[in-house]
């Protein structure tokens, strides 16, 4: 049944592809990742960076968003003057200088102004308490619904063309 590995590729695709993504809610931040899911509550959350990726920044460890890649050369040459401003304060370093990450034209940059926009106004309006880091939860699970699909069209498309 040659149908088996082109669902297989296709699925792979989008696994690799649409799958991942970064969902801010009032809890906090997920990254869902291909293999793994990561919930980041707000008052665990110590820094947004953007070097290669977006990550945020624990005192449990950095974790980064599969979803939200820094841009590449010609992600930067592509950037308007109006991609530095209006982003959050916390993301301007030494004389207004910003990392390529952070231009909101990027997705590493788009995620990142949500993330650090929306964590800047709890700290702002009381809700997240700054200083409780070391005790939050950050949790992390398997994707084991993707992880186990793809496994059985891998293993489908395998015997679909050794049998």
């Amino acid at each position: 049944m040659p149908l088996v590995p082109l669902v297989a590729l296709g699925y792979l695709a989008w696994w690799l592809a649409w799958y991942p993504a970064v969902v801010v809610s009032s809890d906090g931040v997920a990254l869902r990742n291909p293999l793994l899911t990561v919930q980041v509550p707000w008052n665990a959350l110590i820094m947004v960076d953007t070097k290669y990726a977006l990550t945020l920044v624990t005192p449990k460890g950095k974790f980064a968003a599969w979803a939200a890649p820094a841009p590449g050369i010609f992600g930067v040459q592509r950037a308007q003057p109006g991609h530095v401003r209006g982003l959050p304060e916390v993301t301007y370093g030494p004389g207004e200088s910003v990392r390529p990450g952070d231009l909101s034209n990027s997705d590493s940059g788009a995620a990142a102004f949500h993330v650090r926009s929306r964590w800047a106004g709890l700290i702002a309006s009381g809700a997240v308490a700054t200083g409780e880091a070391d005790t939050a939860t950050v949790t992390k699970r398997p994707n084991w619904p993707v992880l186990v699909a793809a496994a059985a069209l891998v293993v489908a498309s395998v015997l679909s063309l050794t049998g």
